[in-house]
Order: structure tokens, then sequence, then C-alpha cells
């Protein structure tokens, strides 16, 4: 069994394979404060009565990163490890300005889409950013675009705006807001929506201008099924799909 650990700044994603299927998922908050000793607490009491012969992992919090690859010494010292990190083989080529700046869950993410997708794609991924990736036909990060997330948004509009506050992110009655909950009900998920529409077109549009509609586009990420039914460009929704990339670099490094 392969444990597959993503390390978000909002959720760390855990995931155990048996071959290539995901039998046991979990979520749970990721804190920058926790140690290595509280880390195991909560991995091994997850785990359980599973049992792990493999671990691949990937953080883009360097604090938690440093208590998880100490917790995995001390804890799981026999146990064959692969963290993503520079000097790991990865199988994407990384077509950027300064290929370290590119965060490892992005990554993975390319590693998978590029394995679920025979031709270019778009990953749209939903988590503390909204996080647009471009993968050309070869497997190659060629970039992408970075924004806001939706709790982000929504924490900053409720911190910044006197009378409005958080609600609850779910489908209004009409994108036409009869009162202030239903208002930002609209604004955020079908604004969002929008937003993923309009990038997604201008990424298809430049990664594949001979056909942009060739260009797949996946979704993942916590906050992915808030937007997934109300857009119109995503083609296909895969909420494991850093957690396959983590699978397949630890198969290709061991």
């Amino acid at each position: 069994m392969l444990l597959a650990i993503d390390v978000g700044n909002t959720n760390t994603v855990m995931g155990v394979f048996d071959g290539d299927v995901v039998t046991h998922s979990w979520r749970i908050k990721s804190d920058a404060r926790n140690t290595a000793d509280e880390l195991a607490l909560t991995f091994r009491g997850l785990l359980a009565e599973i049992p792990v012969s493999g671990i691949a992992a990937c953080s883009t919090v360097p604090a938690v990163l440093r208590e998880l690859r100490t917790m995995l010494s001390r804890y799981y010292d026999a146990v064959p490890t692969v963290l993503v990190e520079p000097g790991v083989r990865t199988g994407v080529g990384v077509l950027m300005d300064n290929p370290k700046e590119v965060g490892t869950d992005r990554i993975c993410n390319a590693a998978a889409a590029h394995y679920l997708v025979d031709g270019p794609c778009v990953v749209v991924d939903f988590g503390t950013s909204t996080n647009f990736d471009c993968i050309s036909p070869r497997g190659e990060f060629v970039g992408g675009a970075l924004a806001p997330g939706i709790e982000i948004s929504l924490d900053a509009l409720a911190a910044r705006a006197a009378q409005l506050r958080k609600v609850e992110l779910v489908a209004p009655r009409s994108p036409i807001g009869k009162n202030t909950v239903e208002a930002l009900q609209s604004g955020i998920l079908y604004g969002f929506a929008g937003q993923v529409d309009g990038m997604v077109r201008r990424l298809c549009a430049a990664l594949a201008p001979d056909d942009p509609s060739s260009v797949q586009v996946i979704a993942t990420g916590g906050l992915a099924t808030l937007v997934i039914d109300h857009s119109e460009t995503v083609t296909r929704y895969e909420p494991d799909l850093t957690l396959i990339g983590l699978r397949l670099i630890y198969e290709r490094n061991l």
C-alpha cells in the first residue's frame, strides 16, 4: 500500500493506493505549528491497521515539510519514501524562467494530467489559491496563472465590508440575488465560474492556437465541486489528481 500525502496551505490530503486505486482518503487541516510527533499521532490514528509499504509526499508549506521529513525518518524509517523536491525525477519538464519557483503540487498535477489525458490540457486547482496549470502534449509544464481562491476572496470581502458577512457557499435561487446572502452567493459562485471560463479560454487559445478545442480541462482541489457545475469549460473532474501524480513520481523513483 502506498501512502500519498499532499500538504497544502489550508488542508493536507492523504490517500492510500492499492495498485492504482485509491482505497482510503482523508482531508485534515494543515498547521505549520505541528511538530513531527504530533504529525505521527495523526497519521498513525488515521492509518490504524493499514499496512504502508511506501510513502510519497509533497508540500507547499516549508515549515510542515521540515516536520514531515523528521516524522518520516523517525517513525517510518524502514518505509521507502519519496519527497517531491528539486532533484527528484518527476518526468515533467518545467519550461519556466525559474523552475524552482513552481510548487511541487503543480508538478504532481502536471504528471497526473499527462498520464490521464492524451494531448494538451489545463488543470484548474481550486485550493487556497486557484491555480491554472498548462501542460503541453509532451507532458511539459509550460506555465499558467494564479488567482485568489474562493474562501480567501470571501474572507477578505467579509473583513473589509461592514455590512457583508461570510455565507454558506451554495447556489442561490437565481443569479439575481433577492437578499444580501443570495447576492453574495451569486457573486462568489457565478463570478468564479465566469473567471474560470474566461481564463481557460485564453489559456487554451495560447496553448493550442491552431485548435483550442483540443485542450482538455481538468478540475481538482477541495473547492472544485462548488464551481464546476456552473462552468462551461471544465471537461473532467479528478479529486485525487495530486495524489495520482505522487503515485506516478514514486513509481518513477523507486
